[in-house]
């Protein structure tokens, strides 16, 4: 009896597997964690070798966990980091180089040329997105100038590139499926955002090889079988591909325009719901593609993103040793009251919306003889709900309405009092569902719409429950305070 849907969730920091019955619930879970790799100021990469380990480490213990075998999985759905890009020998199948992750710095002075070029403006009005190393445009046009093998391998079109879901969908199906979904080809800056295809102009531009690109299909499309696994047998499906972000709009059911979540990740991300129609930002947001499903229009989505989020806790925990696991946090802020007057910019790898400033560090301010861990640990966990303020707020700006409800998820949405001080600097209701692993969710989901286990979104909506909802305690007047502080520190940031 093929009754599991296996859901890929590849991360910044880890990969998890997880198991949902075929009606939506979740069976069993686990994460591997991989390692970081800095090599110099403002880079990040990955390898792609540990990448997909811990895919497949993920799976086989997910699998012993849940006590099952694998012939019962329906389908794959496969969600992941979006912007990080892989270069790989399609013949061989090994990658050229490492894996440049979405956080890396290393394309910004690539990226301020195209600025002072005045290319700005026409690559936002096709793409949707600003002009920033983010994006995987600008991380594919480097690797083709840096990696003398990218060009040879270009020439005898072996070269591939692709978005991590691109590059496990590869390695799924033994080589035999180079594709990609829509939604996370939006995020490449190479994709016409209305018409939802390469744009030969931006390829040129980034020189990047229209032959090396995977084909850009529908987010329930089926990508190809599973073949050559020593973990999975032959012949499972994928039919579920989407972007996190998207993935966990898509898992917290806001189907409808102006629904909207929160992603507590590496990063943290809210989207918006915004129809069929592509959405315009004046307020440094993005607009972007939410998901496509066959047979159906494009939905298009708001988005606003601050790269450090989850990962300034992990920076306590590795970097200073305040904690030994991420989970400490909570008890560690909620010592104090409040911060002592510390703040804290985690700009540790610049700036995201609606700032995009990708020259801006880091900064601890405040700081006095009286400062403790403790404080320093509140104004880490205040700092992260305080950008996403920053974020909804331009949001709220664009749409020229306010936000009644917000949802929110990801591993950092179970600390209640971070999902406290969310609702009270937002002004606006949080709530957080059964399932915060709603990533891994959305491409269940993604995936059964497919397979067809699902036949309608009303459906997939019936199965989202509610765990807890957050109502603002917070007077507006001592909201309008704690902003003012925080903007100030902004300001410096921005002038070290």
């Amino acid at each position: 009896m093929k009754d599991l849907i296996l859901a890929i969730d590849q991360g910044t920091t880890g990969s998890t597997a997880a198991l949902f019955s075929s009606t939506g619930q979740l069976v069993a879970k686990t994460n591997f964690e991989f390692s970081q790799h800095y090599p110099e100021p403002g880079w990040v990469e990955h390898k792609p070798q540990e990448i997909w380990s811990s895919v497949r480490d993920s799976i086989l213990k997910t699998l012993k966990v849940a006590k099952v075998k694998p012939d019962r999985i329906a389908c794959i759905g496969v969600t992941n980091q979006r912007e990080t890009v892989v270069a790989w020998d399609k013949k061989t199948d090994a990658p050229i180089y490492p894996a440049i992750v979405w956080q890396c710095r290393r394309t910004s002075s690539d990226c301020e040329k195209l600025k002072k070029k005045g290319l700005e403006p026409k690559i936002k009005k096709k793409t949707g997105l600003v002009l920033d190393p983010y994006f995987s445009g600008s991380k594919m046009a480097w690797i083709m100038k840096n990696v003398e093998s990218a060009k040879t391998l270009a020439k005898k079109d072996r070269l591939a590139f692709g978005t991590i879901d691109s590059y496990l969908i590869w390695k799924l199906t033994n080589g035999t499926s180079h594709k990609t979904d829509v939604s996370n080809a939006s995020r490449t800056m190479l994709m016409d955002l209305e018409i939802c295809a390469w744009d030969k102009e931006l390829t040129k531009l980034f020189k990047v090889p229209p032959s090396s690109l995977p084909s850009i299909e529908a987010s329930n499309h089926s990508y190809g079988e599973t073949c050559g696994l020593d973990f999975l047998p032959d012949g499972i499906p994928i039919t579920g591909v989407v972007g996190d972000q998207q993935a966990a709009l898509f898992g917290q059911a806001c189907y409808s325009v102006g629904q909207a979540k929160c992603t507590f990740g590496t990063g943290s991300f809210i989207l918006i719901n915004s129809g069929t129609n592509v959405p315009k930002s004046k307020s440094g947001l993005l607009s972007t593609v939410a998901w496509k499903l066959e047979g159906h229009k494009t939905i298009y989505a708001l988005e606003g993103g601050a790269f450090i989020c989850g990962a300034a806790v992990q920076w306590l925990r590795d970097q200073l040793g305040f904690i030994k696991s991420s989970s400490e946090v909570e008890d560690l802020a909620s010592q104090v009251e409040d911060s002592a007057g510390v703040e804290f910019v985690p700009a540790l790898v610049g700036l995201g919306a609606p700032y995009w400033d990708s020259n801006v560090r880091g900064v601890l301010s405040g700081l006095t003889r009286g400062t403790s861990r403790t404080h320093i640990a509140r104004a880490t966990l205040e700092a992260m709900a305080l950008q996403n303020v920053d974020i909804l707020n331009a949001m709220q700006k664009d749409l020229g309405k306010k936000l009644k409800l917000m949802r929110v998820d990801g591993g950092a949405s179970a600390n209640n009092l971070l999902m406290q001080m969310q609702a009270d600097y937002l002004g606006c209701v949080t709530e957080r569902p059964d399932v915060i692993e709603t990533t891994a969710a959305g491409a269940a989901f993604m995936a059964g719409l497919g397979q067809g286990l699902w036949s309608r979104l009303d459906d997939v909506a019936a199965v989202w429950k509610s765990n807890r909802v957050y109502q603002v305690e917070m007077p507006a007047s001592a909201r309008k305070k704690r902003l003012v502080r925080w903007h100030k520190a902004i300001q410096r940031a921005r002038v070290v």
